[in-house]
C-alpha cells in the first residue's frame, strides 16, 4: 500500500500558481502593419518625386523651346534689318521721260565708276533719264548699253563727291528653292521699299508678251516682287544681289499683275554682260 501511494504522489505535478498573472504573447500583427505603412509611404513619396520631376522637365523643355523660337525669330529679324541697311544705299530711283509720257523704275549701282543696272523696259524709248540716289541726290544718266533679250540695261552717271555705294553681285547658281530673299526697290514711287519672300522656282522661262522678251532661267519668287519694283535688287541673306526683278505674273482672269509671284533675272547674267557694256 505504502509503495503504491508513493508512486501516485510521484506522478502528481505541481499546479501553476493561481496568483501569477498569465504571460502576454508577443503581437506580430501590429509590427507588420507599421512596417507596411512605412514602405507604402516611401513608395508614395518616390512616385510624387518622379512625377513632379518629369512634369518639371517637360515644362522646362517647353519653356526652353519657346524661348529658343523667340530667339531665332529675333535673330532672323535682326539679320533682315542688317541686309536691308547694307544694300539700300546702292539702290536708286530711275525716272524716265518718254515721248508720250513717263516711266518709273529702280536700279542697282554695280560699279564705283557710276554704272547702274536696271530693266530695259524701264528705259526703252527714253528721251531723258534721271537717277535719284538713296541720299536724295539727283543725277542725269545716259544709257550705256542694253541686253533687250534679257530685259537688262546699264546706265552711267557721273560719280558724285563722296563716291557711290556699290552692291555686291552674288552667284545666282547657288540659290535653292525655299531660300529666303529680300527685294529692295521703289514700287509705285514708294522709295526704298523692302519686302521678303522665298525662291519658289529656278530656271523659269517667262515672257513679257507678244512684243517683249522671253527670259530664260528666270528666278521665280513668292512673293516678294511688287509691281513697279522693276530694276531693283533681289538679295540673299548674305547681302548679295542675286537677281534683278523684271516681271510679275499676270492673273489670266483679270489680265492684271498678280500679287505674290514675281520673276528676276539671274545675277550671273548681269555679271556676263556688264563687262562687255563697260568696255564699250
Amino acid at each position: 500500500m505504502i509503495e503504491d501511494t508513493s508512486r501516485q504522489i510521484e506522478g502528481i505535478h505541481p499546479s501553476p500558481n493561481p496568483l501569477e498573472p498569465p504571460r502576454e504573447q508577443p503581437r506580430q500583427g501590429r509590427g507588420g502593419l507599421r512596417t507596411g505603412a512605412i514602405i507604402g509611404l516611401i513608395l508614395l513619396l518616390i512616385v510624387v518625386f518622379v512625377v513632379g520631376g518629369f512634369a518639371g522637365w517637360v515644362y522646362a523643355g517647353t519653356k526652353s523651346s519657346s524661348s529658343s523660337s523667340t530667339t531665332n525669330a529675333t535673330t532672323l529679324d535682326a539679320l533682315r534689318e542688317s541686309v536691308a541697311a547694307k544694300v539700300r544705299p546702292s539702290i536708286v530711283e530711275v525716272y524716265v521721260t518718254l515721248t508720250n509720257g513717263a516711266a518709273l523704275g529702280s536700279g542697282v549701282i554695280v560699279n564705283s565708276q557710276g554704272y547702274i543696272v536696271t530693266n530695259n523696259h524701264v528705259v526703252s524709248g527714253a528721251t531723258t533719264i534721271q537717277v535719284i540716289l538713296s541720299n536724295g541726290t539727283k543725277e542725269a544718266a545716259q544709257l550705256a548699253g542694253a541686253d533687250a533679250a534679257y530685259d537688262l540695261a546699264v546706265l552711267k552717271i557721273a560719280v558724285p563727291q563722296g563716291g557711290l555705294t556699290v552692291a555686291t553681285l552674288g552667284d545666282s547658281t547657288q540659290l535653292k528653292v525655299g531660300q529666303e530673299v529680300l527685294v529692295i526697290g521703289n514700287p509705285l514711287g514708294i522709295t526704298q521699299t523692302v519686302t521678303n519672300g522665298i525662291v519658289s522656282v529656278l530656271k523659269r522661262t517667262v515672257s513679257e508678251g507678244q512684243v517683249g522678251p522671253t527670259i530664260q532661267n528666270a528666278i521665280q519668287t513668292d512673293p516678294p516682287i511688287n509691281p513697279g519694283n522693276s530694276g531693283g535688287a533681289l538679295v540673299d541673306l548674305q547681302r548679295n544681289v542675286v537677281g534683278i526683278p523684271t516681271l510679275t505674273a499676270i492673273d489670266p482672269e483679270f489680265n492684271t499683275p498678280a500679287n505674290g509671284v514675281g520673276f528676276a533675272i539671274p545675277a550671273n547674267r548681269v555679271k556676263a554682260i556688264l563687262p562687255q557694256i563697260i568696255q564699250g
